[in-house]
């Protein structure tokens, strides 16, 4: 495991489109297909990360919070699977029930997803306006494993805050780190 940090795409760039499977309900899934009302969520996440597995309970909280304000969420597993068996879309079925995910898992076996998105690290968030502009880029909060901080979602969910309410974002966007992504070979 290397502890990798976002990438931090550029704001104002426009949500990548995307169509992949997802391995709860076996429907493809577009980016249209999840877009909230009031903005969306694109979460890169894996199954075996453990700076996934420590704030998972965290964005199953966020995002059952704010899907009745109006923010769609996904979360995409690019990881290889033949390197990494234990992020696999039979196993990604089993760890989104287990987990409780509230949004649709989904699987960019071609990693096409996670290059446009020019994500980087397990967990990797991105928030887009209704427009579908980028607006947010970052960590979920302060906390990762070992570190003592509590869980709060603080990052993220400000941002969903002033998207929301059209207030002005935070100039102060911190880059999430974790695990980089399982890139084929």
């Amino acid at each position: 495991m290397a502890l990798t940090p976002s990438n931090m795409l550029a704001l104002g760039t426009k949500a990548p489109n995307f169509t992949l499977p997802d391995t709860v309900s076996g429907n493809n899934i577009s980016y249209d297909d999840i877009a909230g009302e009031a903005g969306t969520v694109v979460m890169f996440i894996c199954n075996h990360c453990p700076y996934v597995i420590h704030v998972n309970k965290q964005i199953v909280a966020v995002a059952n919070e704010y899907e009745e304000k109006g923010i769609g969420f996904v979360a995409i597993s690019s990881n290889d699977v033949e390197n990494y068996p234990d992020d696999s879309p039979e196993k990604m079925t089993i760890h989104a029930k287990k987990e409780g995910y509230p949004f649709p898992y989904l699987y960019d076996e071609s990693q096409s997803a996670a290059k446009e998105y020019d994500a980087a690290c397990t967990p990797d968030f991105y928030v887009f306006d209704n427009e579908k502009n980028l607006v947010y880029r970052g960590r979920l909060d302060e906390s990762s494993p070992g570190n003592g901080k509590a869980l709060t979602g603080a990052d993220l969910r400000t941002a969903l805050d002033a998207m929301i309410y059209d207030n002005p974002q935070s100039d102060n966007q911190i880059a999430s780190m974790g695990c980089n992504i399982k890139w084929k070979k």
